[in-house]
């Protein structure tokens, strides 16, 4: 049997491997797991969730930071910040997204702007802070996945 569950930073082309947790082979953990049954894709979206919380905390950081002392924001790129509900593709993998939804109120994609702001543009410097921020929660994400798959599996073992 194997599982595997992976966190992506999901920004674009840049979209890098956060974690990834590939479980098989082993007769014990493999009787462990078919007692969990059809709790293992739940496990697997809380698992994913929690790793994208501090991935979405850092992100906000930088951006708060380079908003401050701006008078031109009106806090709509940040509010639009977010992490989708995981799901599973086709080929079993959880998946989860952070990024920016919606639209500011000149009707400008708040996506857009982020990405302005991360990789600058003719007239504007780039200030990034998705990156910096995927970088800095790295080990912050992998122990809350680790941390929420040790507490789901735990719960149903016992």
């Amino acid at each position: 049997m194997t599982q595997n569950i992976f966190i992506m930073s999901g920004y674009g082309k840049w979209g890098s491997l956060l974690a990834s947790i590939k479980i098989t082979g082993f007769d014990d953990l493999e009787i462990a797991i078919s007692k969990l049954g059809n709790e293992t894709v739940e496990i697997a979206k809380k698992v994913v969730y929690a790793g994208a919380q501090p991935v979405a905390d850092e992100i906000r950081k930088g951006l708060q930071k380079n908003l401050e002392g701006s008078k031109l924001s009106e806090g709509d790129l940040e509010n639009s910040l977010g992490i989708s509900p995981p799901g599973v593709d086709k080929n079993g993998n959880t998946n989860i997204k952070i990024g920016f939804a919606g639209l500011d109120r000149k009707g400008v994609p708040n996506v857009v702007k982020a990405r302005a702001m991360e990789s600058g543009t003719s007239v504007q410097d780039k200030k990034p802070f998705v990156r910096l921020g995927v970088n800095r929660s790295r080990d912050k994400s992998i122990k809350a996945m680790q941390d929420k798959y040790d507490e789901e599996t735990e719960k149903i073992m016992k």
